[in-house]
């Protein structure tokens, strides 16, 4: 049995918020690279060295990679043999407004969503998964609402065929379009229940873009490149630089599907316990 204090959950969470907005992820540097040295159209081109340069003055100046710092979605994969000592929730939204305050980072989450009361910076959205061993794995994602915004569910007949879901994907980042930053991760979740599915799309943007992809994420990838929206919607061969794909079990009578979108912008940061 391994034990940790919700105070250490705390000042890593704290941590990771300043990480994730400050360092773009690895992955996502290296896609928006490739993509600009295979770009073919001039101002495509230019538009992706900005956002490349844009991630570098961040991480020197230490300043947000974008102003909207999101709505942090925490995930927390818990070791079945880890015991917390304290208020686990409260440790989490604690580290975040820690982190965000420490970090200069913009207040957005409202506590009432029809009164629109004012911004703060808490409560998070946070996710718990129990695995075996005796690690604690903590992942920020903070979470951009311009992107967020696109997001979609749709309940297929479990007849579908794959060509429908394929359509359903391509015609949703098409109407899209410029509105949520592209180059576009997008995060596809497929089976479970509704709800379930809408976690996979979001969980689906922590695979790294930079891995190979499966045939289906291939030649999503490539239609939605075709769709010629390109680097901030001005047109050009790259216009998503990833399709990545989380699939559950789910019913014989149905077939949900849900694609949630990041911008150019995807932005995480993990550390395990």
């Amino acid at each position: 049995m391994k034990v940790i204090s919700a105070n250490k959950i705390k000042d890593v969470i704290s941590g990771l918020c300043i990480r994730a907005n400050l360092v773009l992820r690895k992955d996502v540097l290296s896609g928006l690279k490739a993509a600009y040295s295979k770009e073919t159209k001039r101002r495509a081109k230019d538009i992706l060295k900005a956002i490349i340069n844009n991630a570098d003055i961040a991480r020197r100046e230490k300043l947000a990679i974008c102003q909207d710092t999101g709505l942090p979605v925490v995930f927390l994969e818990i070791g079945q043999d880890v015991k917390i000592i304290g208020d686990l929730r409260r440790a989490v939204n604690k580290g975040v407004e820690e982190g965000y305050r420490r970090g200069y980072l913009r207040n957005s989450i409202i506590s009432n969503p029809l009164s629109r009361s004012r911004p703060g910076y808490s409560p998070v959205v946070i996710h718990t998964e129990i695995v075996r061993g005796n690690k604690l794995k903590i992942i920020v994602l903070p979470k951009g609402f311009g992107c967020e915004n696109k997001t979609q569910l749709k309940m297929f007949n479990p007849t579908a065929k794959i060509s429908e879901i394929e359509k359903f994907i391509v015609d949703l980042v098409e109407s899209a379009g410029p509105d949520a930053c592209p180059p576009y991760i997008v995060g596809v979740g497929i089976g479970g229940t509704a709800d379930y599915a809408m976690f996979l799309a979001k969980k689906a943007l922590l695979k790294p873009v930079t891995r190979r992809f499966s045939k289906l994420e291939a030649d999503l990838l490539r239609k939605i490149n075709k769709l010629n929206i390109g680097p901030m919607g001005l047109g050009g061969e790259t216009t998503c630089l990833g399709v990545n794909i989380e699939t559950y079990p789910t019913h014989i009578a149905g077939l949900p599907v849900a694609v949630n979108i990041s911008c150019h912008a995807l932005r995480s940061a993990a550390k395990t316990l």
